[in-house]
């Protein structure tokens, strides 16, 4: 994994931002909308605002965990027993799958566009 992010939830993307900027030091990486939510990606932190119905529909995940291949993702997954719980998808920064592990963590795993990559990680 190159990144992996604590998921945060917010009522408010613009009222939770100025607290994690003033402790990571940093500004988001990443400001995207998804469906009828918000993200944001600063440090390590992935917050997704909305009303809470909307928030939910993510709730299950306790993580994003950035790769650079998620079909070798994919793959580990099914070799460990993983539940795939959300197939393949797309979004505005690349594709991405929800997995739920043997052990009953689940996680959202996600492969960037080379160019949200190279914006994020310089790679």
């Amino acid at each position: 994994m190159l990144k992996t992010y604590a998921r945060l939830w917010a009522d408010d993307l613009n009222t939770t931002l100025p607290l994690l900027e003033r402790l990571t030091g940093t500004r988001p990486d990443l400001h995207f909308a998804f469906d009828e939510t918000e993200l944001a990606a600063i440090g390590d932190f992935l917050v997704i605002a909305g009303p809470a119905e909307e928030r939910a529909r993510h709730a299950h995940a306790t993580a994003t965990a950035i790769g650079s291949d998620l079909d070798q993702a994919r793959v580990a997954l099914d070799e460990t027993g993983a539940e795939i719980t959300t197939e393949e998808a797309t979004s505005a920064t690349g594709r991405f799958l929800y997995a739920r592990h043997r052990g009953g963590a689940e996680a959202e795993y996600v492969e960037r566009k080379p160019e949200v990559r190279r914006q994020v990680l310089g790679a």
